[in-house]
């Protein structure tokens, strides 16, 4: 059985040389087709799973979110898993300092910390109050001992802020000094902005989520800079999508086209090889 502590030191290997992929599975099949796959690390998507119940995404309590979090290490207990933590799920530093640790324990390898507040009226936190929270994040984390990574985020391309480029750049240069151990600034796009935010980082890892349509192919992320590739909720839109095409077959007057099917056999196919796998048979 993999170890915490395994599954974190090899997610700071991930992040010293090259270019990796983690995508993010919202829930137990979705995890263990990504592990069978072969990637070596997995993130939540706080979005997928939100839908997954019902739910739009932030609407879901820390506790639920932690149990979620729990079931998918259970899940693939030897690949590292990186949380999508929202705020912490706390706009008071007590708060803050108390979830990133219960979210610790669960055996996570990594978690991000943003700085959107939720709140349509203010959605950023001030820049003081920004910093402030990576800090408290960075003294929780090194309250565990356990060398989880900490990511933090600057949300201003996903606000409306009026010049997000300088924002999440200054952001994420005062983060690294606070001691993220990766920078993410989620809504970049472009290889400019993208060139931007790694010299910001001072020679942080930095995360980049790629969208449909997403204009920079990964090779060239790769020689930008950029040390880890994450999808978001774009596979769990993917298949809503797919599920919302299908309904919409059984509503129209014409042939019933549900797209490109998989076969029952290959999905189950599949899912009894990793039965057996995990049974060690």
């Amino acid at each position: 059985m993999t170890t915490a502590s395994q599954r974190i030191a090899a997610y700071r290997a991930l992040h010293e040389k090259g270019l990796f992929i983690q995508p993010n599975p919202w829930d137990r099949g979705t995890a263990r087709y990504l592990r069978g796959r072969g990637y070596k690390a997995l993130a939540t998507t706080s979005a997928g799973y939100a839908w997954a119940l019902g739910l739009p995404d932030q609407a879901l309590p820390v506790e639920d979110v932690l149990a979620h979090v729990r079931d998918l290490v259970e899940t693939v207990p030897d690949l590292p898993i990186n949380v999508d933590f929202e705020n912490g799920y706390a706009d008071d530093l007590d708060g803050l300092s108390r979830n990133v640790i219960a979210c610790i324990e669960t055996g996570i390898a990594g978690l991000s910390i943003e700085d959107a507040t939720g709140n349509p009226a203010a959605p950023l936190y001030d820049f003081d109050t920004a910093l402030e929270r990576v800090k408290v994040a960075r003294k929780a984390v090194d309250k565990t001992g356990s060398g989880v990574l900490l990511t933090a985020r600057a949300e201003a391309f996903l606000h409306g802020h009026p010049t997000p480029l300088d924002e999440a750049c200054k952001r994420l240069s005062a983060f690294a000094d606070a001691g993220a151990d990766v920078l993410y600034a989620p809504g970049a796009k472009t290889e400019a902005e993208i060139s931007a935010i790694v010299k910001a980082a001072k020679g942080r890892p930095i995360n980049v989520v790629v969208f449909a349509g997403f204009p920079v192919p990964l090779p060239r992320l790769k020689e930008l800079g950029v040390r880890r590739v994450s999808l978001g909720a774009t596979l769990a839109k993917a298949a809503f999508s797919a599920f919302v095409a299908s309904v919409d077959a059984i509503e129209s007057d014409g042939p019933l086209n549900f797209g490109a099917l998989l076969p029952s056999p290959k999905i189950n196919g599949f899912f009894e090889a990793d039965m057996r796998e995990r049974n060690g048979s």
